[in-house]
């Protein structure tokens, strides 16, 4: 008798399964979109907050711990290339039932916490566009923006994956051009004392570099929620040409892009705007190009919203598919299996995602989403990473698929539990 948790899945209900039709290009644009979008416009000011002039290096290490884990994930996709990534890998690693339910169950709420913050700080951007009063801006909250955005990025998953994924990386080139501009403006911007002061200064106000240090740790975890985006690209792996070779270049290229554009957004955002007023702001990189160039806020409160509306749509896609290989491989729930005919889109799996992203995002604050999303995260990078080992034993990976260094994984594991123990004890 056929076992149903190491088999190979079955097709899904519909007898119409996900379309192979992603390339390198569409493919790691979807991945830079998710982690430009996720973090930057949205949490440069809460990690500017925490950690003063170190808000840079709390992003850097955040991009460090994410780096083997990545490395891991690339090998992974080439290994077992199925929707649902992280559950198929668990899956075929320990042959326990009631594993990759639960860890698809993680990823999924993952996900839901990730785009509910992003769509937070993008309705948020897009509200300041209004053409009201301040006044009455004030009374009225910007999350009634919520839920028609959210319906406009269900509505783009569903339609098809090369067109959602088209629409993805057109956003992101608006993206990367408004962090640019973010760049020019707070360097533009006359310095703030802050600033002046430099990192011994910062550190003295908050009690020498020791007491810094424990901010700092639970800083990057926060920051790492703004790299979250190469776990959602694995899930494409189904519907990828050659996702052995393309995946681990598109991942390692979003990644590394990723990495540059944050420290230079972090720095040129001090430089221009006092961490604890950044701190304040659901529009940060608003603020900082408002101090250095008023009359371009609108096309960064527009490019903003843009991000934010990239980020969802990369976690509904990513989400769908966690539920779509979940349908396909246990009966019970084979509905979320079930495709559009002529489309080759999870349907129904999307829907479920964007009623979940509407609930949380309008009674969950910013804060608490993303460094819950980032734990979340975090604790399935340490099974992913464990269970890359487990297969290496099984056996070497398929011919012509990447294998990531030897120590990849073990830095995965080890940085990931560092990371959620910062965050923790950190703060």
């Amino acid at each position: 008798m056929t076992d149903p948790v190491s088999a190979a899945p079955p097709p899904g209900p519909s007898g119409d399964g996900l379309h192979r039709r992603l390339g390198f290009w569409l493919l790691m644009l979807y991945g830079l979109g998710v982690m430009v979008g996720a973090g930057i416009y949205v949490l440069v000011g809460e990690v500017a907050g925490r950690t003063g002039l170190f808000a840079p290096v709390a992003f850097v290490i955040a991009g460090l711990v994410a780096a083997p884990t990545a490395m891991s994930y690339a090998e992974l996709a080439g290994r077992i290339p199925e929707a649902g990534g992280e559950v198929a890998w668990l899956r075929d690693a320990f042959g326990i039932r009631l594993l990759p339910p639960v860890a698809g169950i993680l990823i999924v709420g993952g996900a839901t916490l990730s785009a509910s913050a992003v769509i937070q700080g993008g309705a948020a951007y897009l509200w300041a566009l209004a053409p009201l009063p301040n006044e009455l801006k004030a009374m009225i909250s910007y999350t009634w923006l919520i839920p028609p955005l959210i319906a406009l990025m269900a509505f783009a998953a569903i339609w098809g994956v090369v067109e959602s994924l088209a629409l993805a990386a057109a956003l992101t080139v608006i993206e990367v051009g408004g962090l640019l501009l973010a760049i020019w403006a707070g360097f533009e911007a006359p310095a703030t004392a802050e600033w002046r002061a430099g990192l011994a200064g910062a550190a003295a106000a908050e009690g020498g570099f020791a007491a810094m240090g424990g901010a700092l740790a639970g800083a990057s975890l926060l920051a790492f929620f703004a790299f979250i985006g190469f776990e959602d690209m694995v899930n494409m792996a189904e519907e990828t040409h050659d996702p052995g070779r393309t995946m681990v270049r598109a991942i390692l290229t979003a990644l590394g892009i990723t990495a540059v554009l944050y420290s230079l957004v972090a720095m040129a955002a001090l430089h221009a705007v006092p961490s604890a007023l950044l701190a304040t702001m659901y529009d940060p990189l608003a603020g900082v190009v408002r101090a250095g160039a008023p009359a371009l806020v609108p096309a960064i409160a527009l490019i903003g919203g843009a991000a934010a509306l990239n980020g969802v749509l990369a976690q509904m896609v990513m989400g769908s598919r966690i539920l779509y290989g979940t349908g396909r491989r246990y009966p019970a729930v084979g509905f979320l299996a079930r495709v559009l005919p002529g489309r080759g889109t999870p349907a129904i799996a999307t829907l479920i995602m964007a009623a979940l992203v509407i609930a949380v995002a309008v009674t969950v604050p910013l804060g608490s989403l993303a460094a819950g999303s980032a734990g979340i995260l975090l604790a399935v990078f340490v099974a992913v990473n464990l269970a890359l080992l487990v297969l290496r034993r099984k056996g070497p990976a398929p011919e012509g698929a990447w294998t990531a260094p030897f120590w990849a994984p073990w830095a995965g594991m080890a940085m990931s539990v560092a990371a959620v123990a910062a965050g923790v004890f950190g703060g």
